[in-house]
């Protein structure tokens, strides 16, 4: 296993978030050469400002927290994004049209926000909140993210009932086998929490406690 550091998007998406908050997030990554820095839209334009000559990659989320924008909004979110400095956006599917059936519904949304970051060759990965999903459900849907042809297919926002579990990344990693890539994210505290997404199938963490992780 490569160094946990190089999986992690080290993550700040509360609300609260002062712009000194996310400088200190931007140092973090930095000095522990990890994979991205995952912030709201907001603040994008500065992080990537901050991460210029460094190797670490501006990260953001769309339809956030909720998935329930319209495909349009999602669409200008994600453009915004990448003239703002975006590297990767990790945007929200829609859940209550994917609780509904309505699967047809949801694979055009996604395919319509990876049609945008892929053309402007950014990597894109999307959320299905497994929390609120059976474990069917997150067969289903990690099936239908791999249809569209995303990046990964990623566990949660962190903002539901519960966070990444290793039983339903590895779920997700059967139900994508090699067609894409699987990140976890929520509720990983420990470096032994990261090592089990990892064995589970996982290519990428969104954690906050990336520091802990890496034993600092």
């Amino acid at each position: 296993m490569e160094s946990l550091n190089q999986y992690i998007d080290h993550t700040l998406l509360k609300p609260e978030a002062t712009e000194a908050d996310v400088d200190r997030v931007v140092k973090e990554a930095i000095d522990n050469n990890f994979y991205s820095v995952m912030i709201n839209p907001y603040w994008v334009s500065h992080v990537h400002n901050l991460l210029a000559n460094t190797s670490v990659k501006t990260a953001t989320v769309i339809g956030f927290p909720l998935g329930a924008n319209t495909t349009n909004i999602k669409v200008a979110e994600t453009n915004q994004a990448i003239e703002d400095g975006a590297d990767e956006v990790d945007m929200v599917m829609n859940i209550g049209e994917f609780k509904g059936g309505n699967y047809q519904t949801v694979q055009e949304d996604i395919r319509s926000v990876v049609t945008a970051a892929h053309k402007r060759d950014t990597l894109i990965k999307v959320i299905i909140e497994n929390a609120l999903l059976t474990d069917d459900e997150i067969a289903k849907a990690a099936d239908i993210v791999a249809k569209t042809g995303a990046d990964f297919v990623k566990t949660s926002t962190g903002f539901s009932t519960k966070g990444a579990t290793a039983h339903d990344v590895a779920i997700m990693k059967k139900a994508v086998g090699d067609r894409i890539q699987v990140k976890a994210a929520g509720g990983i505290h420990s470096a032994q929490d990261a090592e089990d997404m990892i064995k589970a199938g996982a290519t990428r963490l969104g954690t906050s406690a990336s520091l802990k992780i890496i034993g600092k």
